[in-house]
């Protein structure tokens, strides 16, 4: 399995620091409002990544954040005239629940940074031990940045243009700073802030400090994979590396994967620019799975763009895929017993080298593009080569063998079959008495009757199949 690194902008063997287990992070939401389709994106990719590692065999301790204590969500308090947590506690709720409908499996831990603060106090106290960060007049505590030699390795930004570029701006508490990239480790409370107690002053910590020190408390000093979206590489990931390294004394992450942009009709999505959607507005028009599909059905790295013309092309691809299952599950219910005959062996072996191209997708760098390809093969593959005559073991392990690669995408596509009441089931078997006796006219009336009640039928030579419109 090859993962693409951006700390060495290259893909790389993927070596657990323990063998066997996966320690993961990912950097989760400022919460402050419900989520937006952006935010879904690195939700969706790094689920399907923690899905497939779980799939290779790795225990994977999954570990993604919820930012609770943020300006923003101080701002909305102040706004609806709250304490910050509440604003935090609902969309924490909210996001949840999102998170569920997009079927993205809960973190092993979701650490909040407001619990968080003892640790965050301590690792701020090793790094001025250690001459990394120092005090200001007012209490503010900075990340001495020319402290730590290898700033700027995760960027692949060049230091003295940083500085540079920094100095060319006028930034507010410059006067306290030593060097203009010194970044905030704690910062004093403001009237109406939430605050804590520290050595330092009464305030909160900077938001830099909040994964390092959730990182370290739920993974380890060094762990294997740490992962967000490309907007964070710099300054975010930038500062965690050189807290978590300069306190530590270690790596801090092996491999860096950073998800790029989701762009609306090709244009970055902003509310100012009337194109901001979170999710529940993309969820009145499409069902969850859809949105799944269309965010895997790009490499992660690739930018992707959202317009409902792509939107309408996953759907289509889900409900192929949704159709074979369909199918299959139909014809099991009226196939023969018995074990897999040879020439249905035959039939297993071929499905099997599309299972293997997905796999061989999903090695290289996660490419659930490529991966998708090689299901809607398997689906080709199964509508060829199924109807009437065959084993009941073998339909099942063509199901099993679709279901298994759709699952590790995170995609639910079986449809559990719905019981029909006693009056539709009646009027389906009248239609079929209308039609054996050459009746069509009546055959048609009671199909428009069954519509209007919201059920379809279709005639199929392995007989008559329904479904909820």
């Amino acid at each position: 399995m090859k993962i693409y690194n951006t700390l060495t902008k290259k893909k790389e063997e993927f070596v657990p620091i323990e063998p066997g287990k996966v320690r993961m992070y990912v950097c989760g939401p400022t919460v402050y409002n419900l989520i937006h389709i952006g935010n879904a994106r690195p939700m969706i990719v790094f689920d399907t990544v923690r899905r497939y590692m779980e799939h290779k065999g790795y225990r994977v301790n999954y570990v993604s954040n919820f930012t609770d204590v943020d300006d923003k969500i101080i701002k909305k308090a102040a706004e609806e005239g709250v304490d910050a947590s509440v604003i935090s506690e609902r969309y924490i709720a909210e996001c949840k629940k999102d998170m569920a409908s997009l079927n993205v499996r809960p973190a092993t831990t979701h650490p909040l940074a407001t619990q968080e603060i003892d640790g965050m106090e301590e690792m701020i106290r090793t790094l001025i031990e250690k001459g990394h960060a120092y005090v200001a007049k007012d209490g503010t505590v900075y990340f001495r940045v020319n402290s730590f030699a290898e700033y700027g390795k995760l960027s692949h930004k060049n230091l003295d243009e940083l500085e540079g570029g920094k100095r060319s701006l006028l930034v507010s508490g410059m006067d306290q700073k030593e060097d203009p990239l010194d970044f905030v480790l704690w910062k004093p409370k403001k009237e109406g802030e939430p605050f804590w107690e520290s050595p330092w002053c009464d305030g909160r910590p900077g938001w830099h400090i909040e994964c390092s020190v959730m990182s370290k408390r739920y993974l380890g000093e060094e762990i294997d994979i740490h992962a967000g979206g490309e907007d964070l590489i710099f300054p975010h990931h930038e500062n965690e590396i050189a807290q978590s390294e300069a306190a530590n004394g270690k790596p801090f992450a092996h491999y860096w994967m950073h998800n790029a942009f989701l762009n609306i009709d090709n244009r970055k999505m902003s509310k100012s620019a009337g194109n901001f959607f979170t999710v529940r507005d993309i969820l009145e028009k499409y069902d969850p799975m859809v949105l799944r599909f269309f965010m895997l059905s790009a490499h992660y790295r690739s930018p992707l763009n959202f317009s409902a013309e792509l939107m309408e092309a996953a759907k289509n691809g889900l409900e192929r895929i949704r159709t074979a299952v369909s199918n299959l599950q139909f014809l099991l219910a009226n196939a023969k017993e018995g074990p897999v005959e040879e020439a249905e062996q035959g039939l297993l072996c071929q499905a099997g080298e599309y299972v293997k191209k997905f796999d061989e997708a999903m090695d290289d760098d996660f490419n659930t593009a490529d991966a998708l390809s090689a299901v809607f093969e398997l689906v080709k593959f199964i509508n060829t080569n199924t109807g009437d005559g065959h084993t009941r073991a073998f339909l099942q392990a063509l199901l099993e063998e679709l279901t298994s690669l759709t699952d590790i995408c995170g995609l639910t596509v079986e449809t559990k079959e719905q019981l029909l009441d006693a009056e539709v089931e009646e009027l389906i078997a009248q239609r079929q008495a209308a039609r054996k006796a050459k009746d069509f006219a009546r055959a048609d009336e009671i199909r428009s009757r069954l519509l209007e009640m919201g059920i379809v039928l279709e005639d199929t030579r392995e007989g008559v199949k329904w479904k909820r419109a």
